[in-house]
């Protein structure tokens, strides 16, 4: 049984490059170099009920995101066509990221052992990451739930509309 690397406040952020859904190449490094905070958060699969609640929240809140200086990148193991019928279908604002092996799953601890229906198994883990300007973790959220998260992350970040 292997831990995955967990990521804590103060960690530098692992640089990627990653496919988008519209075929362009992201990386950590030119998003940071908007001299933006980023939002890096780690879902199971696109077009399933949670994770298309998850990225719709984030869609509706990201236009307050982007005011307050905040980039949002959701990422998962599916491939970009998928991705791109993902934002079709659903009419997402915010950028997905392909990572088929894996690789930055691992890197930032969002890929591993984790509790389903009762059963240890092997899987992605929902993970919220905001990433400083300066390249290191300001906060580090594992285990999050789909619902209700964004609104979770708006209070933490001292985003919270006047409906709290």
């Amino acid at each position: 049984m292997t831990d995955a690397v967990r990521l804590a406040p103060g960690d530098p952020a692992p640089d990627f490059t990653l496919p988008a859904d519209d075929g362009t190449e992201v990386s950590l490094a030119s998003l940071l170099a908007e001299d933006r905070k980023v939002i890096v958060y780690f879902y199971p699969a696109a077009m399933t009920p949670g994770c298309t609640k998850q990225a719709c929240d984030f869609t509706e809140s990201l236009d307050s995101l982007a005011a307050a200086g905040y980039t949002v990148v959701g990422i998962s193991k599916d491939a970009p066509a998928k991705l791109a019928k993902f934002r079709e279908r659903d009419g997402l604002g915010i950028t997905l990221l392909s990572d088929t092996d894996l690789t930055t799953h691992e890197g930032y601890g969002a890929y591993g052992e984790k509790k389903l229906y009762g059963k240890m198994v092997q899987g992605v883990i929902r993970s919220t990451f905001v990433i400083g300007a300066d390249g290191t973790v300001e906060v580090a959220q594992y285990n999050v739930k789909a619902t209700g998260h964004v609104a979770k992350l708006r209070r933490d970040l001292g985003l919270a509309d006047g409906a709290a």
